[in-house]
């Protein structure tokens, strides 16, 4: 045998050994000893291939706390999502994420290279939930209602943080002592993950409304003579008045003449958001908007009531949009005081009240 083919075969034999004692070394939880390149160059070239190219279908996979790179492996080996334990455990060593790896549940893919496994594991992006989409327009129990049947909490955890009503949000800052946060909770479709909770879900809402709520809005309200919760409180009652978008800013005129001239607001949204949060048996029956209200609903006694106090009342009604609260920024200027929906959903203006009477007869009917 000549000198080359003696070395030739020895080369092969360390290479088997190496690769021998790597595998052992995995199967026993021991740490690899061995040159990590010359192992990498047995079992890791080319190795960075999908389990399955074709297969896209997700199956969500979980890391458990504090678990290693190698047990990692054996189970996504197991779950047919990579062909290789062992080399997605070195590939693991050797992009310097070994140890790394997140805890959390994440959304793999058998058509996924074993790098990209890596890059998603090591990113903590775990898996993503449901899309949360919050309407224009509901109280906060409406709000907490559908938090929780997306999995997230109960609805009495998520009204505890509404009640407690913490935000170090300087917009904020106008409410009443002890308001909640009711309003503030800005309607728009919010993605979750299994790291989502209760109390970063609403932290996320109230930190929506702030992005949204600009310093030259904030500016605006100075400059009409308003804190920022009355503006938001206003725009309140417009989201549940105008069905018609074009009418906002019209409607907002109305309040402001009759706020300046001492008048109640006489708005049914107002009432309709006292007999929900007071009477259980009518919540029950009606829901959180109780569209026919009774003259005993028009007569009970809450701040809440337009109808009985002058004025605003003292907090939101419900989480406006960024158009009701941009009217109530800007409102159209003219001689009207007085409104009643039509069929349609719009409604009609009315500057004496003997106008209003005219067309409630009409559209009432």
């Amino acid at each position: 045998m000549t000198r080359d083919r003696i070395l030739g075969t020895f080369g092969i034999v360390v290479v088997l050994v190496v690769v021998l004692g790597a595998v052992f070394a995995a199967t026993q939880g021991v740490e690899i000893v061995q040159d990590p390149k010359a192992v990498l160059q047995a079992l890791v070239s080319g190795s960075d291939e999908a389990a399955n190219p074709g297969d896209t279908t997700r199956q969500v996979f979980t890391v458990r706390s504090g678990e290693p790179a190698a047990s990692i492996g054996e189970r996504l080996q197991a779950d047919g999502l990579i062909k290789n334990a062992l080399g997605f455990r070195l590939m693991a060593e050797k992009m310097g994420v070994a140890g790394g790896l997140a805890t959390g549940d994440y959304e793999l893919s058998p058509s996924m290279k074993p790098s990209e496994i890596l890059d998603v594991l090591a990113s903590g992006k775990t898996k993503l939930g449901p899309l949360i989409t919050i309407p224009e327009g509901w109280r906060a129990e409406q709000i907490a209602e559908r938090v929780s049947a997306n999995g997230i909490g109960t609805p009495e955890e998520f009204m505890a943080l509404v009640q407690a009503g913490k935000s170090d949000s300087p917009l904020l800052a106008s409410r009443p002592a002890g308001a909640s946060l009711e309003g503030y909770l800005s309607p728009d479709s919010y993605r979750t993950d299994a790291k989502t909770t209760p109390e970063s879900l609403e932290k996320r809402m109230v930190a929506e409304f702030d992005a949204k709520f600009t310093p030259d809005m904030a500016k605006k309200a100075a400059a009409l003579n308003m804190t920022v919760n009355q503006i938001v409180t206003l725009a309140s009652i417009i989201e549940r008045e105008a069905l018609i978008p074009s009418e906002r800013p019209l409607m907002a005129g109305v309040f402001y003449n009759r706020l300046r001239e001492g008048m109640k607001l006489d708005t049914d949204p107002t009432v309709q958001y006292a007999v929900a949060s007071t009477d259980p048996a009518s919540r029950r029956q009606y829901g959180w908007w109780k569209t026919d209200l009774s003259v005993q609903d028009l007569a009970i006694d809450s701040p809440y009531n337009t109808y009985k106090y002058p004025g605003l009342p003292p907090d939101p009604i419900c989480s406006p949009g960024l158009a009701s609260l941009q009217a109530a920024l800007d409102p159209t200027p003219s001689d009207y005081f007085y409104f009643v929906a039509k069929p349609d959903g719009s409604h009609a203006f009315a500057k004496t009240l003997e106008e209003h009477n005219a067309n409630v007869a009409k559209y009432r009917k």
